[in-house]
């Protein structure tokens, strides 16, 4: 069974934070809220968990899975920025976007997209992910929540412990979660492709 986290959207309570962090770093998968929807998380190096990701989302290697860093500093570890992009994201980040770009050798390969060699990173907006970020001291392997066969979300966690129960250990309820997942940014050719429009304005990346 999954363990529930009831936890503050603003004031995330310091030792519930750290049980969820310890399931992380034990191997576990935990369900999480971001500043755009919920999120299916674990430890960079768990490949057993990445595994369990793609069983859950039924997606295959060419998924662009998501390192969610804490800031600038963790993010610059995992890809490759030039000044000019690294211009662009800073004027939108924290916030709901997920930039696509080279990864660095610090990407575990099974990670990657399997032919670009690129990863997913963003810089979240919110309280809990920053907490849970600190207390973990490396970005968070991510993928959206989005079950197979829907076209939305699930937006609460009650519902994700109830349909994910005996497949992750750990969901984190801070409060109702949006629906729309993050804009998706593609850097991958060295300038800017709007993947996917979502809750981020893309029009700053709009040729």
């Amino acid at each position: 069974m999954a363990r529930f986290f009831d936890v503050h959207p603003e004031n995330p309570q310091p030792r519930a934070i750290a049980q969820a962090v310890e399931l992380i770093r034990n191997g576990g998968l935990i369900a999480y809220p971001t500043d755009s929807c919920y999120a299916l998380g674990a430890q960079i190096g768990n490949r057993e968990a990445l595994d369990r990701i793609r069983s859950i989302r039924q997606v295959d290697d060419k998924h662009h899975f998501t390192l969610v860093c804490k800031d600038f500093a963790q993010l610059g570890q995992y890809v490759e920025v030039n000044n000019k992009v690294f211009r662009n994201i800073k004027a939108v980040t924290p916030g709901s976007y997920t930039f696509i770009l080279p990864a660095t050798k610090e990407v575990p390969r099974r990670l990657m997209q399997a032919k670009k060699k690129t990863i997913g990173v963003r810089i979240p907006d919110n309280a809990v992910v920053r907490a849970l970020l600190d207390e973990l001291g490396e970005p968070i392997l991510s993928s959206t929540l989005l079950l197979p066969g829907e076209e939305d979300p699930m937006t609460q966690g009650w519902e994700i412990k109830e349909a994910l129960d005996n497949v992750i250990e750990g969901v984190i309820d801070s409060g109702e979660c949006g629906t729309e997942p993050t804009t998706v940014i593609d850097y991958s050719s060295g300038e800017a492709v709007i993947a996917r429009v979502g809750l981020g304005d893309p029009s700053r990346f709009e040729e």
